[in-house]
């Protein structure tokens, strides 16, 4: 089953020059993904009667969600391409994820919905590094 990411890649009219496609591929896939999990676990995580109690996870989230969104839209734009400023969104959003992904595994015994954030923020963090390691 082909992705849209993937689909949207192959239409690309100039060279993307010597960037592993799939590693790309696979970066933007998982910030979308994390983005809407963090977005919903804070939605979540507003809902639970202990609310109080994760605020910093919501903070977490929230800062998670947009790194990863902007990440995700700065790797789908290659026109006028900055390999500093890819390297330097991919390092933050990184971070942003295993900040978030520890936020919210320490609350994952009580919030399932802690727990699949926390694994979504893992698998973004570590496509974020897989591709930061493929661009040198």
């Amino acid at each position: 089953m082909a992705s849209t990411v993937k689909d949207m890649l192959a239409t690309y009219p100039a060279d993307l020059g010597g960037v592993d496609r799939e590693k790309l591929t696979h970066c933007i896939e998982q910030c979308i993904a994390c983005a809407q999990a963090c977005t919903a676990c804070a939605d979540a995580c507003l809902s639970e009667g202990m609310v109080g109690d994760l605020t910093k996870c919501i903070r977490t989230d929230m800062d998670c969600a947009d790194i990863c969104n902007a990440t995700a839209s700065v790797l789908s734009r290659h026109t006028g391409y900055d390999a500093d400023v890819t390297r330097a969104i991919l390092q933050a959003c990184a971070t942003a994820c295993k900040a978030c992904g520890d936020e919210c595994a320490s609350h994952a015994d009580m919030h399932e919905h802690c727990r699949v954030c926390a694994e979504a923020c893992r698998s973004c963090e570590q496509a974020c590094n897989d591709l930061l390691g493929a661009l040198g």
